[in-house]
């Protein structure tokens, strides 16, 4: 038994000497900084579960990164909502402004105002709805949820979940456009 936490205590050493490289390597190839630490910590426990030697700890490190880089790269990702609305151009929808007048505090009367007809807005879209598209759309889009946590809480499967987020937003964004673009100035 000595033996055995002897070795798992210099593979966490060894995992402390370059744990700010590693970290630095992954978040200069990952987009969002939650995906950067959740691949740190996958790559982490990866190591806790190699049941063969490891000569070169580093090497094993960096190589396993970019493999669950490259898998994740490769899996169907969820798109924002905001990337919905952008269209081919960036100029098409002012996605940072919404974000932050639905998010943000606002800093006068007219800002307060336009934060509520926002959310009204979106509230009645929202209720023309299926409950299951509703669903997964707020608990996504407005409480955090990822859609693997839903996934599991659900029973549904990922796919099924990502389906109906998509047919949401087609639907919220072709119902809120004219909003959006007397907002907009267009």
């Amino acid at each position: 038994m000595k033996a055995g936490m002897a070795g798992e205590s210099l593979l966490i050493a060894a995992l402390n000497g370059c744990r700010a490289r590693l970290k630095a390597f992954i978040r200069g190839r990952t987009a969002v900084r939650e995906d950067a630490d959740d691949i740190l910590q996958e790559v982490s426990y990866q190591l806790m579960k190699v049941e063969q030697p490891v000569e070169n700890v580093a090497a094993w490190l960096f190589r396993a990164a970019r493999n669950e880089m490259t898998d994740r790269a490769r899996k169907k990702r969820e798109l924002p909502l905001a990337g919905w609305f952008g269209g081919e151009e960036e100029e098409d929808y002012p996605e940072d402004e919404l974000a932050e007048t639905l998010f943000g505090a606002p800093q006068t009367p007219e800002d307060e105002y336009l934060k509520q007809l926002l959310w009204e807005e979106l509230e009645a879209a929202l209720s023309e709805l299926p409950p299951a598209q509703r669903d997964v759309f707020i608990k996504t889009e407005l409480q955090g949820y990822s859609v693997k946590v839903l996934a599991a809480e659900s029973g549904d499967s990922e796919q099924a979940l990502l389906s109906r987020k998509h047919k949401a937003v087609l639907y919220l964004r072709t119902r809120l456009r004219n909003l959006y673009d007397d907002l907009a100035g267009n």
